[in-house]
Parts: structure tokens; C-alpha cells; sequence
């Protein structure tokens, strides 16, 4: 199934000891496996003797290191009945949807798939832009195929994958962010920067945006950037912040590549230990069959030229309490089921949209690595990165249009936002920045 995106005329360089190496010359049969394409990945995983992973000729670090990645990848990687060899080098395995990772959830061990949500009653009908027109785009790995029905698709992870984290454990995961803050937007000085419109002081039910789509430098392995939105609930303390997040990003460490891909995340502890990225944890229940996520979107927009964009709505389903996705207008993706929550079981309480990087800093300096289009939000359409006809959910199971917002940016040297308003947009703003220039050292 293709996907309707409107198009608008307007970096380990850690030190490397030779026990790291003789495992990476050790995994490569599961590299070997990737390249080939079988469709069991799990079980090919499972066919190298998990007691050789301790064998004394390797050290036993190096072993337990094996170890530990061995176990990781048996347990994501799930039998697939079909696998599809994406052009961009992705692995896409169909995994029957009853045997997904998000049953692997204690609480969701004899949890039934939901049947078709509730939606939203629309706002009002999509705008017809008087620049703009429809075309039809597909994810990459569609032009070598689609999983069949009662599948769904998921992208393999690899050993090398799993070796750019600190551990396997933390792979797919965000670092617990180290700053406490009251009640206001969720930022911290964890290096990550910000440029985000929000609402809060109402009880939300969903939100929803038009998001156009980048491939941003990233200067950086350990550095992303990215354009989402946040449905948020909790105390923002750094103990109990629930929150459910979708969007474009780029990053290497969790990717190996500078592709924009499509992407989730929730947590409902401020990030300690629950939650992750995609599916690469138990807890996001996936019904649809054509869309992959953390798959690479594209095509994406040009300076000055041609923008693609993408739809994202995630709203809590007023029958069952699930939180759902819809991507691209009208495909639902998937949910994530209410029982993951605390404070999300019931409502959200803030609704953010904008951008994210990670700046580590590196000599000293701030990163070179770019939000958005790496453009400021001043240079305004075809040049800066948009947000578009934002939405939320109300109590209702209504769409209603965003009448106020507030922005913040915390270095609007490096990056910015403005907000802006017109009859066919509706409230939208601009985002962005190049991240280190002659203001912003």
C-alpha cells in the first residue's frame, strides 16, 4: 500500500581493544545471515551454541560481551515467515502479528489485538493548499515487496547494531535525563536542545501534525536530531513522566546510517526503564501489515525545491483507553495499549511538537549537527523546517484546531522557531538551525 505525502511548492570513534575486534570478526556470521536474507533470522541466531560464546580461547569478556549480544538478538529478532531485502540495505522480516515483541510485555502476556479504534471526528476536511498536489510515495523496502496479511513488518536488528550502544540493554533506549524541572515543557540540559511549540492546562486526548521531512547533518555517532510530537502526563520531576512520541529521525548510533526514518518511543517512567525506540522492546502493539517502523522515509525535501511532508495523529481510542497511531492521513499503524501507563491510562496533560538534537560537545565546541532542514525558522517556507495544521484531541473524540501556543527554544543562536497562522495551515510554525556558527560557538 502506498502512501500519500503532499509535496508543497514553498557520526564509534572510542577506542577499540583487539578482544572488540576478534568480536566483531566473530559476528560476522550474523552479518552473513543479514546479507543473505533468510527469512528465520531468530533461528539462525540460535544455531551458534550459546556455550561457545564462553569459550576461554576467546577471554571471557569477550565472551560475555558475545553473550550478552546473542541473547539480545534471539530475543527481538522474532521467527519472521517471510523477509524482504530493502534496497537502502534494511532487512525487513514479516513477523506474524501474534508473535510480535509487544506480547513479550509481562502485562500484555494475554492481551487479545484490538479491533478497529474509534476515530477522531475530523476538524475540518484536509486543506487544499493553492500550491500544492498529491503524489504517491512508498518506505523503501516496498520496492522489493510488502509483508501479507497477519504479518507485520519489522526491522532487523544486527550485531552491529547492538555493538554502537554502551550495552545491549541500553540499545534502543534514551538516557535518562539528569535535570528536575516543574511543570514545563520537556527539556533538560542532558544535551539535548529544543525548539518546540506546546499547549498544557487542558485534560488532551490526542494530537495531530503535518510534519515535512529532512535528512539533517549529524556531526556525531552518539549525536540525532529529530522532528516529532510528544503526547505527555505526569510530574516532569525525572519519576513518572509518561509520554508517547512519533517523528522522523536520524541517527547513526541507532540506525548506522544519516537516513530520516520513521520512528516511536513511550516510557511511563521518565525514561529509566520502561520504554523504547520502534520495536525494539515489548510494549507498541503493531496491526498494520505495510508500514515498517524505524523504516527510512522518503523521498525528502530539498532546499528551495520540492517539499514532502508527513501526517502523524495519535489519539487514545474512547472505547478500549488504547493510544493509537495513524500515519499518512488515514493508516493506522498500531497502539500502544493503556495498561503500559500510569498518568497516560487516563489523559495527557501537555501536547508538544518541534524538534530535538542531541550536542555532546565535542572539542569543547557546540555540535555542527542540524535540526530540521539546518536552516532558522526565519528563512520561512522551502528552506526552514515546518510543523503544519496542528491539532489536538479533546474529551470529545474531536479534532479542534490549536488556538494558542507557547514556543521555547533554549539557544536560539543554534536553533529557533516562530509561529505563524494562515487560513490554510491553520496555527504552523517554522523550525530549526545549523547548530554551530559565529553565534553559536
Amino acid at each position: 500500500m502506498e502512501l500519500e505525502i503532499k509535496i508543497y511548492a514553498e557520526r564509534v570513534t572510542s577506542r577499540k581493544s583487539v578482544w572488540w575486534r576478534s568480536l566483531v570478526l566473530i559476528l560476522l556470521f550474523v552479518t552473513f545471515a543479514v546479507v543473505e536474507g533468510k527469512a528465520n533470522s531468530s533461528k539462525f541466531v540460535n544455531s551458534y551454541n550459546l556455550t561457545r560464546c564462553n569459550s576461554t580461547h576467546l577471554g571471557l569478556k569477550t565472551g560475555r560481551k558475545l553473550c550478552r549480544i546473542h541473547e539480545h538478538l534471539r530475543r527481538i529478532n522474532k521467527p519472521a515467515i517471510k523477509s524482504i531485502q530493502s534496497p537502502d540495505g534494511d532487512i525487513i522480516d514479516c513477523i506474524h502479528s501474534h508473535k510480535q515483541p509487544a506480547f513479550d510485555h509481562p502485562l500484555l502476556k494475554n492481551h487479545k489485538i484490538q479491533d478497529l479504534p474509534e476515530r477522531p471526528s475530523k476538524f475540518r476536511p484536509a486543506p487544499v493548499n493553492r500550491t500544492s498536489f498529491s503524489v504517491h510515495a512508498s518506505q523503501t523496502w516496498h520496492l522489493n515487496g510488502f509483508c501479507p496479511e497477519g504479518t507485520i513488518p519489522v526491522r532487523r536488528t544486527f550485531a552491529e547494531d547492538l555493538m554502537r550502544a554502551d550495552s545491549p540493554k541500553k540499545y534502543g533506549r534514551k538516557s535518562h535525563p539528569t535535570a528536575k524541572f516543574d511543570q514545563k515543557p520537556d527539556v533538560n540540559g542532558n544535551g539535548h536542545e529544543h525548539a518546540i511549540a506546546y499547549v498544557q492546562g487542558e485534560d488532551y486526548y490526542g494530537a495531530k501534525a503535518t510534519i515535512n521531512v529532512w535528512a539533517p547533518r549529524i556531526e556525531g555517532l552518539n549525536e540525532f536530531s529529530l522532528s516529532q510530537l510528544w503526547v505527555l502526563s505526569g510530574s516532569f520531576d525525572g519519576s513518572d513522566l509518561n509520554s508517547i512520541e512519533a517523528g522522523w529521525q536520524v541517527s547513526p548510533e541507532l540506525y548506522g546510517d544519516t537516513r530520516p526514518r520513521l520512528f516511536t518511543y513511550w516510557t511511563s517512567d521518565s525514561y529509566q526503564d520502561t520504554g523504547c525506540y520502534n520495536l525494539l522492546c515489548s510494549g507498541f502493539v503493531q496491526t498494520n501489515n505495510r508500514i515498517a517502523i524505524g523504516a527510512a522515509i522518503f523521498p525528502v525535501s530539498e532546499f528551495a525545491g520540492t517539499q514532502y511532508d508527513v501526517t502523524i495523529l495519535i489519539w487514545k481510542d474512547p472505547k478500549e483507553g488504547n493510544w493509537w497511531m495513524e500515519f499518512a492521513d488515514n493508516t493506522l499503524v498500531g497502539y500502544w495499549p493503556s495498561e503500559l501507563f500510569t498518568h497516560l491510562a487516563d489523559h495527557a496533560s501537555m501536547i508538544e511538537w518541534g524538534g530535538e538534537i542531541v550536542n555532546t560537545e565535542a572539542g569543547g565546541e557546540h555540535t555542527s549537527t542540524q535540526m530540521g532542514s539546518g536552516h532558522f525558522a526565519e528563512e520561512g517556507f522551502g528552506k526552514s523546517s515546518y510543523f503544519r495544521n496542528l491539532e489536538i484531541v479533546d474529551s470529545d473524540n474531536s479534532l479542534r484546531g490549536v488556538n494558542s501556543m507557547l514556543t521555547l527554544a533554549e539557544h536560539t543562536n543554534c536553533y529557533n522557531i516562530q509561529n505563524r497562522y494562515n487560513i490554510d495551515w491553520n496555527n504552523h510554525f517554522y523550525f530549526g538551525g545549523p547548530g554551530s556558527n559565529p553565534r553559536c560557538p
